[in-house]
């Protein structure tokens, strides 16, 4: 159960990385995006480690 909710947020964290890199360079918000790709390394290192 705890692999699927960790698996829902890491679909859902870089879905919200696409999206904010896809806007327009006047609405990228440099800050969202760096804390959104730390959200997302974060999120990946504890999946691989949680599969192996």
């Amino acid at each position: 159960m705890l692999l699927l909710i960790a698996t829902i947020v890491f679909i859902v964290t870089w879905i919200a990385v696409s999206r904010e890199l896809v806007k327009s360079s006047e609405e990228k918000n440099k800050v969202k995006i760096i804390t959104l790709m730390s959200a997302c390394t974060l999120s990946t290192i504890v999946l691989s480690i949680s599969l192996f």
